[in-house]
């Protein structure tokens, strides 16, 4: 137990720190014209350490009795600006009452110790009580309530004045003191004690929980979730489907007492700061030299650029020969275009969405799983094990209140959402993903609990033919899928296990051949082909600094081939909707970020006029496009490019379109 004279001592260095290092804040705070808000004082752990060690440990091995002394200081501190305004700069600000220092631990010491810093799985007794931090994503929040947080007391004995704070632990009870704890050279031990009219301050309090994420588990792992209590200005600062780095005070409470169910003690943080992730989810560490590499691979090939893109495409999904137009499509799809906004504030997706529809073997799981590496967040669902509110989001009943839990598109906002055996789902689970796909949100009205949550996601689904394929019909009545849904997919591809003896001979040639790539060859070699994490890094690099534009004649090229399209759709009345318009502006964009440019030309537009191509039942340029399970890398593909662009532009030519 501290002496007063030491509690005193630890205010005054803690006002001088803060006084001296975040003064912009505090004046910030005084200059606020609302006095009844709680304010946050952003505070760098990592300043701490280095200005004030002592005080650092104490604030990290005694984190309960200390963040509250740094409050007090705040309110010193605030009170010293306050005099410094009035004084010097004739300026006079508002006292505020309620202000709490948030330390900010990224980049501390406690971010590099797994004492500190344990996934959630791993969250212990010995946790208990230490200023720790947990990274999770946020897969329920509650409403924000009110609680009773603190209360002065006057003891009838001796009149002596000292606040009491509720137990969280105890369903915010307050536990009086056995005796008096005024600190007088005479002890006064009292016993009776009065609560002190219009002392009560009540505090904003929310509870939310977070799930480790799954993509850093091993297989058969079951993910864990932790209860985290926001108060005052940290409520409603995050919502289901962020990440989060939450920094607090590990502590437990009593379960709901239910009718025949143990009551039961449940790990609980108390949080102190939290930290959004969404915006930092790469993080895959890109170096310059990294970079510099990435240059010099394009100059390599500035005379034959599609050599270069095939290196890089012949990188995903290795174990599978050949299907070189899934790869591209594959690509095209992780890395997207750019998404803008249209004049009346509308905003039109920059995420494509890709469907495979395969024989059994033809290696769609293959690439659904190796998609889900590639992204740096993603989650695998299977349709048969998918429900509307397994990919939405679930309404919960926690001790009596209703609460959203996050389903699968919800959790891979910001990433990717495999859907594996597409056919299997429902017919309304299925229409719940519509929105989720087109708008990037879904609302929901369940159990009185009217929101909208972000999806931002890219879509990868696979799905068996319904029966036998039929070329002669459309995709919606091979897939048995809706033609509305059909249409949100960018690209739709089929592969046929047709009878092909020179393809099953490359196949089988392939798969019992062994091959043992050393990893030391091709990791600098990156002409032969790319290894996962460096594919990793420049689908990272790429989609973060290159926004291309369209230039005049690309914009040329996908306005006729639109067009031709709405006057020659038969069987593809589903997929020639305005929506193939954005999608081949999409996949154009995400051609020229794949061939590390900023400008989609010529070569991008018609890339993705061929990918639309291989998406339609009967095409209406290229008739030669074959099966995309037989499709194999071109050894000279820069003239067989030249090819068909010439094969595509007079088709456009040739209808007085373009």
């Amino acid at each position: 137990m501290e002496t007063p004279t030491q509690t005193a001592e630890h205010i005054e260095s803690m006002t001088e720190f803060l006084v001296s290092h975040y003064s912009d804040q505090i004046r910030d705070i005084a200059r606020s014209s609302d006095p009844k808000l709680h304010y946050p004082l952003f505070l760098e752990f990592a300043e701490l350490v280095d200005d004030n060690p002592h005080l650092a440990r104490l604030v990290y091995s005694n984190p309960q009795q200390y963040l509250r002394l740094f409050d007090d200081s705040a309110i010193l501190a605030h009170k010293i600006a306050l005099e410094h305004m009035k004084k010097f700069e004739n300026k006079i600000g508002i006292e505020k009452r309620f202000i709490h220092v948030r330390i900010n631990t990224s980049g501390s010491p406690l971010e590099r110790s797994s004492d500190t810093f344990p996934s959630i799985g791993r969250v212990r007794v010995k946790h208990r009580g230490i200023l720790l931090m947990l990274k999770g994503t946020v897969i329920r929040s509650g409403a924000v309530k009110m609680y009773e947080g603190e209360r002065m007391f006057r003891c009838r004995k001796c009149k002596h004045m000292f606040p009491l704070f509720p137990e969280l632990e105890s369903i915010n009870s307050i536990v009086k003191p056995p005796f008096c704890p005024s600190q007088r050279s005479k002890s006064c031990e009292g016993t009776n004690f009065d609560p002190v009219d219009d002392t009560v301050t009540r505090h904003d309090y929310q509870e939310i929980k977070i799930q480790e994420n799954t993509q850093v588990l091993g297989v058969g792992v079951i993910p864990r979730s932790i209860l985290v209590v926001l108060k005052d200005d940290l409520v409603d600062n995050v919502k289901a489907g962020d990440d989060v780095v939450v920094s607090g005070i590990l502590t437990s409470k009593w379960s709901h007492d239910l009718k025949d169910v143990r009551c039961d003690l449940e790990p609980m943080v108390i949080a102190n700061h939290v930290r959004r992730t969404n915006e930092l989810k790469s993080e895959i560490d890109i170096s310059d030299e990294l970079i510099e590499k990435f240059k010099n691979f394009w100059s390599h090939f500035k005379d034959t650029p599609l050599k270069g893109r095939n290196a890089i495409l012949r990188g995903i999904c290795p174990q599978v020969v050949g299907l070189f137009t899934v790869k591209l499509a594959v690509a095209l799809t992780l890395i997207g275009g750019v998404q803008h906004v249209d004049a009346s504030g509308t905003k039109v997706r920059g995420e494509s969405h890709l469907l495979l529809i395969g024989d059994p073997g033809t290696g769609k799981s293959q690439f659904l799983k190796f998609a889900a590496k590639l992204s740096n967040r993603a989650v695998i669902t299977t349709g048969l094990g998918s429900t509307s509110a397994g990919l939405t989001v679930t309404a919960v009943k926690d001790g009596g209140e209703w609460m959203l839990e996050a389903g699968a598109l919800v959790l891979a906002d910001g990433g990717l959402c495999c859907i594996d055996e597409f056919d299997s789902m429902r017919e309304h689970d299925r229409a719940t993903i519509h929105e989720a796909m087109e708008q990037q949100s879904i609302s929901v009205a369940k159990a009185g609990l009217v929101t909208t949550l972000s999806t931002k996601t890219i879509v990868f689904g696979a799905t068996n033919p319904k029966g036998q394929y039929d070329p002669d019909q459309s995709l919606s009545v091979n897939t048995a899928l809706s033609g509305p849904l059909l249409s949100r997919f960018d690209i739709v591809l089929v592969l046929l296990d047709t009878k092909n003896p020179e393809w099953d001979k490359v196949v089988s040639s392939h798969i019992l051949a062994e091959v043992q790539i050393e990893e030391g060859r091709y990791v600098d070699d990156l002409t032969m082909i790319w290894p996962l994490p460096m594919l990793q890094r420049y689908i990272q690099y790429v989609k973060g600094n290159f926004r291309p534009v369209l230039s005049k004649e690309a914009e040329e090229i996908i306005s006729s081939y639109y067009r031709l399209q709405r006057r020659s759709s038969t069987h593809n009345a589903a997929r020639t909707t305005v929506r193939m318009l954005e999608s081949l502006i999409r996949l154009a964009q995400a051609h020229a970020r794949i061939m590390f440019r900023n400008e989609v030309t010529r070569l991008d537009a018609i890339t993705a006029i061929l990918c639309i191509e291989s998406s339609m039942t009967i095409s209406a340029i290229v008739d030669s496009m074959g099966n995309a399970l037989h499709s194999n890398f071109s050894e000279e593909p820069d003239q067989e490019y030249a090819k068909q662009e010439t094969l595509i532009l007079e088709k456009l030519r040739g209808d007085d379109i373009y």
